[in-house]
């Protein structure tokens, strides 16, 4: 159960109401603080729509966030939001492939992006390795914007566990065919 309440639009001030345009658990609590709502929304819309990383990859690595810190909440929205981005369920079962140190048929950068994310998670940094293998096919602009999202969504998965936020029903149908291991 979540640690503040969940507000519902007639809850808010008209000018924050837009806020509540995306209905899910995440952004009804986060509207408490309506104008931190806004800035983190700023960022996710930003990372979202106007990024110039490629959407399957930015998806990829923040499926690998949501995956290695167990965090349903990400892990299930970004399954439903990512396959409208191009993450097919191939891509899918290569994650969790690549997180068990076990061959998959995922393109190199895509493997490479994957490792940085889990570095990220892990070891607070890419190594300078994955850095550099990453590089050789991103601009300096799209390095940039993997980082902050892999960044962005490791703070985004503290804030889910720290004001325990419950997922809504529909996205738990994908733990159906993506168990997480040690998620009930």
């Amino acid at each position: 159960m979540a640690r503040l309440p969940y507000l519902e639009p007639d809850q808010v001030a008209p000018e924050y109401r837009d806020m509540l345009k995306r209905n899910t658990n995440l952004h009804k609590l986060l509207v408490n603080s309506p104008d931190m709502a806004r800035a983190f929304s700023g960022l996710g819309g930003y990372i979202r729509f106007k990024s110039k990383l490629d959407t399957r990859l930015r998806e990829l690595a923040i499926l690998q966030v949501g995956w290695l810190e167990k965090s349903e909440y990400e892990f299930t929205h970004h399954v439903k939001i990512g396959k409208e981005f191009g993450v097919t369920d191939e891509d899918i079962k290569g994650l969790m492939a690549e997180t068990e140190g076990k061959p998959s048929n995922l393109e190199p950068l895509t493997k490479a992006v994957l490792r940085g994310a889990r570095e990220m998670v892990k070891d607070l940094a890419m190594s300078d390795a994955t850095f550099a293998e990453i590089k050789k096919d991103l601009s300096d602009e799209h390095m940039t914007d993997l980082v902050l999202t892999i960044a962005f969504y490791c703070a985004v998965v503290r804030v889910l566990a720290t004001m325990k936020i419950d997922n809504e029903p529909q996205y738990k149908e994908v733990l159906k065919q993506y168990p997480i291991p040690g998620v009930q």
